[in-house]
């Protein structure tokens, strides 16, 4: 009997799987400005995303060739916002090709 109730009530709850799922990705900014990003370290959820804001007077190329995550976006002049989701767990190591001072720490969970 108390298989038969659990079978049945795992049946009800299909219709309601879709408002069980995990919840939206976040949108995080993260600036460069005077040649360092801000912040300088975050933790992320699994599918994040981060908005990469140049608010400063020249150009940077953000970078990562973490395991993790790994891209390049190239020239980035400034006013420019360029989104780079994280879909996997792990240590991101974020530079700038052009100032290698600039580093962020991404720790995606």
């Amino acid at each position: 009997m108390t298989r038969t109730l659990l079978v049945v009530c795992l049946i009800c709850a299909l219709p309601f799987a879709p408002m069980l799922s995990p919840a939206a990705a976040r949108e995080i900014l993260v600036t460069q400005k005077g040649q360092q990003f801000t912040p300088k370290a975050l933790t992320l959820a699994v599918g994040d995303e981060i908005v990469f804001v140049n608010d400063d007077t020249g150009t940077h190329n953000v970078f990562s060739e973490s395991p993790a995550n790994t891209f390049d976006l190239k020239a980035q002049r400034p006013g420019t916002r360029t989104k780079v989701a994280f879909p996997k767990a792990g240590q991101v190591d974020v530079r700038c090709a052009i100032h290698p001072s600039m580093r962020l720490i991404v720790d995606v969970k």
